[in-house]
């Protein structure tokens, strides 16, 4: 499997990302957008909602994995060039503790390192590493458990 590019919104907060551990590893390639700069994403697949549920066939793409909140992605998206494949993660329970004054997140809306590790997972390449910082780890393991996975 490819690096994953991770592409992270200005206005995102290291200190609250759930990814953050995860910095500095070969494999994921960390990107910190600015509000002006485009980024050419030919070619890959990028996780979103409404789309087909991702699986090991969609694993011969580059994968893009967009860092923001719900409230934000619009921004973030609209700066991405290229054509893509565009997939979801099927629907599993968070088990970050989220609580939103502003917005509601969607149903099956992941932590980025939740929906990271289940995106590894679906292409084939299962590693429990990603959620070795994971405050929330058991829990969200459970989750998956009770899911089917």
């Amino acid at each position: 499997m490819e690096r994953t590019r991770i592409i992270r919104h200005w206005k995102e907060r290291r200190s609250k990302c759930s990814l953050t551990p995860l910095e500095g590893r070969e494999d994921l390639e960390f990107i910190r957008a600015r509000p002006e700069g485009m980024y050419a994403v030919a070619g890959c697949t990028i996780l979103g909602l409404d789309a087909p549920v991702l699986s090991e066939a969609d694993g011969v793409r580059p994968l893009v994995l967009l860092d923001s909140t719900w409230r934000l992605l619009p921004d973030l998206e609209s700066r991405l060039s290229g054509r893509v494949e565009r997939r979801s993660l099927p629907a599993v329970k968070t088990a970050y503790p989220r609580v939103s004054k502003v917005s509601e997140d969607p149903l099956g809306g992941l932590a980025s390192v939740e929906a990271l590790y289940l995106a590894h997972r679906l292409l084939g390449a299962r590693d429990d590493s990603l959620l070795a910082g994971y405050y929330w780890r058991e829990q969200f393991l459970d989750n998956l458990a009770e899911a089917g996975f």
